[in-house]
């Protein structure tokens, strides 16, 4: 099945393709908000909303549901890397809808997760640039050319203020540098 209801088509195969780099991603920082929440489930049902969609199930109302729950956890989080954290994870069951529309601010349901991730790990280690450094080049890595091939159907991601949009926006020209 092709998703045709845009600029220009994105098969179902792609949006599995992004939406497990972004489960990826999300389920390698979930341990940080569930350590600062462990009663909060909307996160972890995000990531598994996400991996039944990249296993094969039909896009359904789960991975929308799942996804605003999880922005939700995110809004409430009671520190900056648990926010980070619960953003990844609804945006990992989002990715099920990516839209194929070259609108710059898609690029963000491609890549955000893993800029989160790599502000996670720069927070972890004290406000350390290097570690999200290290973070942005495995999720470089982690990139297929699939991945990038989707990528490059966008524009460049948006320019932001926040750090997150500055790591986002250096993953993007990484990986089409690469591609």
């Amino acid at each position: 099945m092709t998703v045709t209801s845009g600029d220009f088509d994105l098969t179902l195969d792609e949006l599995r393709v992004v939406a497990r780099y972004a489960a990826e991603a999300a389920e390698d920082v979930l341990p940080v908000f569930e350590d600062a929440h462990p009663g909060d489930p909307r996160p972890r049902a995000a990531v598994d909303a996400a991996w039944e969609f990249v296993h094969g199930a039909r896009r359904t109302r789960l991975q929308r549901v799942t996804s605003v729950d999880a922005h939700r956890a995110a809004r409430e989080a009671s520190t900056d890397a648990a926010r980070l954290a619960a953003q990844a994870a609804g945006d990992a069951a989002a990715a099920a809808y990516l839209h194929p529309i070259a609108k710059a601010h898609q690029v963000g349901h491609i890549l955000r997760a893993a800029a989160n991730a790599a502000r996670i790990a720069e927070i972890t280690a004290g406000d350390d640039p290097a570690a999200a450094d290290e973070a942005l080049e495995r999720a470089r890595r982690r990139a297929s050319p699939v991945l990038v091939d989707v990528l490059g159907r966008y524009p460049l991601a948006p320019t932001g203020r926040s750090r997150v949009a500055h790591l986002m926006s250096a993953l993007d020209a990484s990986l089409r540098e690469t591609g």
